[in-house]
């Protein structure tokens, strides 16, 4: 119960993050609204909870931040899907570089294909150039993966979080 509790809470600390720092990090990039705090804390939610919660954390805060006029539908794809792609890869690999990999694959790549296809022109009723919409994920999500792989080597050596990268979880100091 304890270790389901303690989750819970890291998620929604990470949901506060996200959406408290979204109208300061949210800006145009090419023809997307980008936010690398989001990528930032699909790492954080990646590594520390998992592939499935770092995807529930990365859907709140899309909801949160289009309700509050900083975010577009692009922000669903744009976050579910490196979050999804950066939790499988750290569980698999227990490795925090892969894990950013995962990300910028799943948001610069997969998501600005699926949004530029799918998204933009089924849901928004516009057409948006693919190449943009890569370049613009791209770079939002590389800029937030570096930043989370950062944040959490830090952590680390502050020993407020353990990372092992030979076993199957991520221990946290009380």
């Amino acid at each position: 119960m304890q270790t389901n509790t303690r989750r819970v809470a890291q998620a929604v600390v990470l949901v506060a993050i996200g959406v408290a720092l979204a109208p300061f990090t949210s800006f145009p990039i090419g023809i997307a609204r980008v936010n690398p705090t989001q990528h930032f804390i699909n790492i954080l939610g990646a590594v520390l909870l998992g592939p499935w919660w770092a995807v529930g954390i990365a859907t709140i805060i899309s909801i949160l931040r289009n309700a509050l006029g900083v975010g577009t539908v692009l922000a669903f794809p744009g976050s579910m899907i490196g979050a999804l792609l950066a939790g499988y890869a750290y569980r698999f690999t227990r490795n925090l570089y892969l894990s950013a990999a995962g990300e910028m694959i799943g948001t610069g790549l997969i998501a600005a294909i699926l949004s530029a296809m799918v998204v933009a022109p089924m849901i928004m009723g516009q057409t948006m150039a693919m190449t943009a919409l890569v370049a613009s994920f791209l770079s939002s999500a590389t800029l937030g993966a570096v930043i989370g792989v950062l944040a959490l080597r830090m952590l680390d050596r502050a020993g407020v979080v353990a990372l092992h990268p030979h076993t199957a979880h991520v221990a946290t100091h009380d």
